[in-house]
């Protein structure tokens, strides 16, 4: 009999669960739900669930059973150094809500790991836990009891201390004792004395049931929970080594074509020596990891989750490299683990435009700058070696890092390569303060998570969750269900509420709450969504609100339909993005007010004034159609079958609202958020502005409606205004002004000249020249010029030296500038202005080029002067002492 495939093995388990009550949830996507925002990804099973766990939202059915993406980079330091660490992988799952407990929690795991699984039974030993004097808790004894009920000899369960079977999320909250199923591999892989939980190979953990059943608050001290919930994760890829008997993981069947695609590609075989093997195992992890990060929506940039994408990604490209794998070879393995996994993860197949755009745009633009950093790095280790030094300075860490995007675990493995070491604390320093520099220019601030926080409080001390009839009115008459008051803000629970809580890029509903009787009024100013619930933030203006109150509660209607109309807009430009620029576009992150619209999207380039017109012209097409607009109430299965575009990073029940314009064929989407009946209603959709929001991000800011016709009228007086002072007719404006700005930098550059020709003494520079061999040399400094200034000093310096090779520098605040000028019968004998400026250029950060007689160049690193100074000079010198072809 074959051994179980890893589907077969995902399938045995689901189904397993089904036959025994369990609601079959589809995988959540790599990136966390809005509800925590402190993650960056999903790392657990139970990770999407937890609004269940936390009694934020009532769960589908009281028990759930899941096969869960998840993503982790605490190990990714060492991944493809062993034969078990991964980043991404599968986590199968079972859950209870309030339902079963201890004792049919280990009953279904033996079942399945005896009966569905074929473990033999006498070869797994349990682990539980073995009680704790800080916490006041004795043994587990309920789990002992459950495991000897199933008819585990009390031997082959093990007591462990707290830091291997008590699990908790943080130092508070939900936590509990656990307990592990491990596998007995034999004598062959340890010894007799060995046990579980211990360090041996012996015994392999493959089952971990959480007991979640106290509170703890403060630290150590524990509270019995109401609910009683389970929590188990199960990882599908060790299981498949177990049941494929196979010794590591890379080696089962959803690896195992990935190894082989890297030996095809690189003519190398695995097992031949480390360094292929820990290089083709780094290939298949990362490959995958980027493949389904990219389908849930991740693009790579410098910031959160898109850098830990860029991190593994040019990783991988460093690994192919020394590989010698030919570029483009990350979208051959993208293809190939969508050739595996694409049957069970449909996104593989549906992003595969997006997946291989990102990848190919990462490889070519990482791939022009590894070249350089990788030769500015062995010129580091050299200097290392030379003056005796442990390692790389920090400052040369992080400029590696800023300058040629080299992550900083990249420099540390290559350098201890070389058995040197990075300052690595002094990183961190020259980190940090960057990140303070972010964290100042943002602006950031804690009020709206502590305003969340007192939300939550009162929600929890109401007991009762508030229905939502926004959908169907602007007005409600209702009760006032609890208040908290505090320093003139009061937050108020309603037993029913027309007010949009702050959700889905959808800013929250203002309006007024107003006692029936007519003494109190209060200004809403927020609205705080809490799962299925919310609280409204209100300000008094006469009177005082009570609880038990009956009240009016009145949505500002204008500026919903505002609101409104913004938000089909949003809808309108996504599809019309998607349709002019492909289906790699992917909507990440939006605003949605009254006063305007923002739509963040992934892209890699700035968009060409024709495309903004087309797509602009696009959604006023539309918008003229006078489209229905629908929103349905569907299941997840059936929106996904139409094809319904859904927020990645949004969580989704088995039952969605769905928003369709039209007949739905260019318009389909998930949404929770208010919309107009028609897009008549919108009017009028203007493009205010286009740019970066991130890197491989873009973001479009648009008005609709009276918003937008104010905003031509005002660019129309604008535009006469401008007629008028140029003195010609309006649809001449441009041409004018292009010609009066060619004017002013005419202008603007004879002042310029002037000014070099005052502040530069270019006889002086001039006398600085050396007679080498028939010509004359010059390679020197010139401060605080820019590169424009250098060329006209250059041009100076021919004109007075004649047959002559002229290297010229100046630096700036982070910045270098690079100019060679080269005598034509200087050229003929070898020395040639490009190529010399190309070799300066590196040794500054930089880069650059041009012709045999002039060339001119940039870079980053000032301190790399005087280095690249001797560069040139020992090129030109070679040059002119040697036998060189003509110049071409």
């Amino acid at each position: 009999m074959s051994p179980m495939t890893s589907d077969e093995i995902r399938q045995t388990y689901l189904e397993f669960f089904e036959e025994r009550g369990h609601l079959r949830l589809p995988s959540s996507s790599l990136v966390p739900a809005e509800h925590d925002p402190s993650a960056l990804f999903t790392v657990a099973g139970m990770h999407p669930l937890k609004p269940y766990f936390q009694g934020l939202e009532t769960p589908p059915r009281q028990r759930v059973t899941t096969c869960q993406k998840t993503f982790r980079t605490v190990d990714i330091d060492i991944i493809g150094t062993t034969s078990r660490h991964l980043t991404f992988f599968e986590m199968l799952g079972n859950f209870s809500f309030g339902d079963y407990f201890k004792r049919e929690a280990a009953r279904f795991a033996w079942e399945l790991s005896t009966q569905g699984y074929g473990f033999p039974a006498d070869e797994i030993w349990i682990t539980v836990f073995g009680g704790d004097d800080e916490l006041g808790l004795g043994p587990d004894h309920d789990a002992i009891d459950a495991w000897l009920e199933i008819g585990v000899p009390r031997d082959r369960i093990v007591e462990c201390p707290r830091s291997e079977n008590f699990w908790q999320a943080g130092p508070t909250g939900p936590c509990g004792p656990c307990s592990e199923l491990y596998l007995d591999r034999g004598l062959a892989f340890g010894k007799r004395n060995d046990l579980p939980g211990g360090d041996n190979e012996r015994f392999l953990e493959y089952w971990n049931l959480v007991f979640m059943q106290f509170d703890q608050n403060p630290v150590n001290t524990l509270t019995p929970l109401p609910a009683k919930n389970i929590d188990t994760g199960l990882g599908l890829n060790r299981l498949a080594s177990i049941l494929q008997g196979k010794p590591s993981i890379f080696e089962t069947d959803q690896f195992w074509p990935l190894i082989e695609l890297g030996e095809e590609m690189s003519g190398r075989r695995y097992g031949q020596d480390y360094p292929t093997d820990r290089a083709l195992r780094l290939l298949a992890d990362h490959s995958r990891a980027m493949s389904f990060l990219i389908a849930d929506g991740v693009v790579p940039s410098n910031e959160d989750r898109g850098y830990v994408l860029r991190r593994i990604m040019r990783r991988a490209i460093q690994q192919g490299r020394a590989l010698e794998l030919r570029p483009g070879f990350l979208r051959v393995y993208a293809d190939r683990v969508t050739e595996i996994m694409g049957a069970e993860y449909l996104e593989l197949h549906q992003q595969r435009e997006s997946i291989q755009k990102w990848l190919e745009a990462e490889e070519e633009s990482f791939g022009r700058t590894l070249e350089q950093g990788l030769k500015r790095l062995d010129d580091l280790i050299d200097q290392a070696r030379r003056t005796g030094a442990e390692g790389i300075a920090a400052s040369d860490a992080f400029l590696l890092h800023d300058t040629y995007g080299f992550p900083i675990d990249l420099t540390i493995e290559l350098v201890a390569e070389q058995d040197l070491g990075v300052d690595e604390a002094g990183f961190e320093v020259l980190m940090e303060e960057q990140r303070d520099r972010a964290r100042a220019s943002a602006g950031r601030t804690v009020a709206g998570e502590e305003l969340r926080e007192r939300a939550l409080a009162l929600a929890d001390d109401a007991g009762f969750a508030t229905d939502f009839v926004g959908y169907e009115t602007t007005d409600s008459e209702t009760t006032i269900g609890a208040v908290e008051r505090d320093n003139g803000r009061v937050l108020v629970k309603l037993v029913e509420s027309p007010f949009y809580a702050t959700g889905g890029g959808q800013v929250a509903d203002s309006g007024y709450v107003e006692c029936l009787g007519g003494d109190c009024r209060a200004r809403v100013e927020d609205v705080v969504r809490l799962g299925n619930d919310q609280v409204i933030a209100v300000v008094p203006e006469r009177g005082t609100i009570e609880v038990g109150e009956r009240v009016h509660a009145h949505v500002d209607r204008a500026a919903r339909h505002a609101t409104e109309c913004n938000h089909t807009a949003t809808h309108l430009l996504h599809a019309a993005l998607r349709r002019r620029l492909g289906n790699h576009v992917r909507q990440a992150g939006s605003y949605v007010g009254p006063d305007k619209l923002r739509f963040d999207f992934t892209h890699g380039k700035a968009l060409t004034p024709e495309e903004l017109s087309d797509i602009e012209d696009q959604v006023n097409r539309w918008i003229l159609e006078s489209q229905p607009v629908r929103a349905l109430t569907t299941t997840l299965e059936e929106a996904k079958r139409l094809g319904a575009m859904a927020l990645f990073g949004e969580k989704y029940g088995d039952v969605v609202r769905m928003v369709e314009v039209g007949d739905g064929s260019f318009s389909r989407e998930l949404c929770g958020g208010t919309h107009v009946h028609n897009t008549a209603e919108i009017g009028l959709f203007k493009i205010v502005s286009e740019g970066s929001s991130a890197a491989n991000m873009r973001r479009i800011e648009a008005l609709t409606g009276p918003a937008g016709v104010e905003l031509m009228r005002r660019h129309d007086r604008a535009l006469s205004e401008a007629a008028g002072v140029l003195r010609v007719p309006p649809e001449t404006v441009a041409d004018a002004a292009a010609e009066l700005r060619g004017r002013v930098r005419e202008l603007e550059q004879a002042a310029r000249r002037g000014a070099i020709k005052e502040a530069v003494d270019v006889d002086e520079l001039a006398a600085r020249a050396v007679e080498l061999d028939g010509a004359l040399l010059l390679v020197t400094e010139v401060q605080s010029l820019d590169g424009k200034a250098l060329l006209d000093v250059a041009d100076r310096l021919k004109n007075k030296l004649g047959d002559a090779a002229i290297v010229l520098g100046s630096t700036g605040e982070n910045r270098v500038d690079l100019v060679a000028s080269v005598a034509p019968g200087l050229v003929a004998r070898g020395v040639r202005a490009g190529e010399i400026v190309k070799l300066a250029a590196a040794e500054v950060g930089g880069g650059g080029g041009g012709r045999d007689t002039l060339a001119r160049a940039g870079g980053r690193d000032p301190s790399g002067l005087p280095r690249a100074f001797e560069v040139a000079r020992a090129a030109i010198e070679s040059a002119l002492g040697g036998e060189h072809p003509p110049a071409g």
